[in-house]
């Protein structure tokens, strides 16, 4: 008998066995649910990346000196002053930190 490695039953080693219908739909639910679970996981794991670089946005806008910088939108460039590309990361850190909390 295969010890659980991923190895497909030999014919005479499969198992007939009956499964409720109740019992069929904890097993789909419980598969539902875990998808579910590995997707919220790597969105977490996205947003903490995407977080990081906004971090690291703002380490640079405060080492800048005072001049404009272009700010991002999607796929747009916007020209704007430190201040205001600051305010926007912290706006961007603050929405997406209360998704991840």
């Amino acid at each position: 008998m295969p010890e659980g490695n991923g190895m497909i039953l030999a014919k005479e080693e499969e198992n007939d066995a009956e499964v409720r219908r109740e019992d069929q739909d904890k097993i789909n639910e419980f598969g539902r649910l875990n998808a579910r679970l590995y997707e919220v996981r790597d969105e977490i794991s996205s947003l903490k990346k995407l977080l990081e670089k906004i971090d690291d946005a703002s380490t640079e806008l405060m080492m800048g000196n005072g001049d404009r910088v272009m700010l991002r939108l999607g796929e747009a460039m916007f020209e704007a002053t430190e201040d205001e590309a600051t305010e926007f990361c912290e706006a961007e850190v603050e929405r997406h930190q209360e998704t991840v909390d």
